[in-house]
């Protein structure tokens, strides 16, 4: 499914002045922002009403990219952890770069390489990771498809996609696995 420019240059205006948006993932409709950004990462979590103990992933173009945030090393070793038939979260150790309500108090952060071609050129184009969480109120049912969406969280963003709105194939969530700093791995969702 292709996008327009305009679409995609309208999100980045958004995310490049601190806005929070309403997107397509690789998985399921996200609310991001840059994950650099301390200010729209903690916005986020308001709009959620999310405890800010309870983490958020953020998506990436590439591994080289990653490299900016998690030891090449770890990047290098976890590769070997993404499944190539589902979109694989990372929980990466000693990750640096990032907003602090991204980091867990151990250190660590999620990342997944996106799929989708709009949120890959998101992250490429804005040079920075971009925050992806379910586009829905903490502890509601995630919506499966845009028009579930609440209206409520349509109006609290900056900027809500076109890209994706037509879909109506309900997106499965990524597989999320953990890679210790001793090199073990733990599988937080199969």
């Amino acid at each position: 499914m292709t996008y327009s420019q305009d679409d995609l240059e309208a999100a980045l205006s958004a995310l490049r002045r601190g806005g929070v948006i309403l997107y397509p993932t690789d998985t399921v409709w996200g609310i991001g922002c840059d994950a650099t950004d301390k200010e729209a990462v903690e916005r986020i979590f308001r709009i959620k009403r999310r405890a800010d103990s309870k983490a958020m992933l953020s998506l990436i173009d590439s591994p080289e990219s990653l490299e900016s945030f998690v030891e090449p090393e770890a990047v290098a070793a976890a590769t070997a952890l993404i499944d190539p038939e589902r979109p694989t979260t990372v929980i990466y150790p000693g990750v640096t770069g990032i907003a602090p309500g991204l980091v867990a108090d151990d250190g660590s952060a999620g990342f997944r390489i996106s799929r989708a071609d709009f949120s890959r050129q998101l992250c490429m184009q804005l040079g920075h990771p971009v925050v992806s969480t379910s586009a829905n109120i903490s502890g509601r049912p995630a919506p499966a498809i845009f028009s579930e969406i609440s209206d409520e969280i349509k109006a609290a963003v900056d900027y809500v996609v076109i890209h994706g709105r037509d879909t109506q194939v309900a997106a499965t969530p990524s597989r999320i696995v953990k890679f210790n700093p001793d090199g073990t791995v733990a599988v937080i969702r199969p």
